[in-house]
């Protein structure tokens, strides 16, 4: 039996988490989500040792340290940089959308406005991550 996939949630929206977690509930009750407000505890968490997600979807524009720091730096870190972050933002700016990839952000995507809108976004995302894994372990 695999394990439940994992996903850390950075964003400092604490509306954005919560509907986050209603969406989990809702499209995949067995996914185990983490959530966390800024950059910096998410790579205090991603460095502990017993901490792995299978996917981090990370927002943008956060203060303290930005998505695009926490990216930076989790591309810097050998046991991190296998990690696919999804960039979950408002923004759509083809500067920010430019940077993420340099970054080597998995994919970009810019937050709907309505939660059915939001709902249909994850769905894709969860799907698609979820049949990566399988495909990548045979599962």
């Amino acid at each position: 039996m695999p394990l439940p996939f994992h996903y850390l949630l950075v964003d400092d929206s604490l509306q954005d988490q919560l509907l986050a977690q209603e969406a989990f509930d809702h499209l995949c009750p067995e996914c185990v989500l983490t959530c966390v407000g800024s950059g910096r505890e998410a790579l205090a968490l991603l460095h502990s040792p017993e901490f792995q997600p299978d996917v981090v979807l990370l927002d943008l524009n956060m203060p303290g340290m930005s998505g695009f720091e926490l990216l930076r730096e989790m591309k810097k870190a050998p046991r991190l940089v296998h990690i696919p972050v999804v960039i979950l933002s408002t923004s759509s700016a083809q500067q920010d959308v430019s940077e993420a990839y340099t970054l080597h952000a998995s994919s970009y995507l810019v937050k709907s406005s309505s939660f059915a809108g939001f709902l249909e976004q994850l769905e894709k995302v969860l799907h698609y991550w979820q049949a990566s894994r399988t495909v990548n372990h045979g599962g």
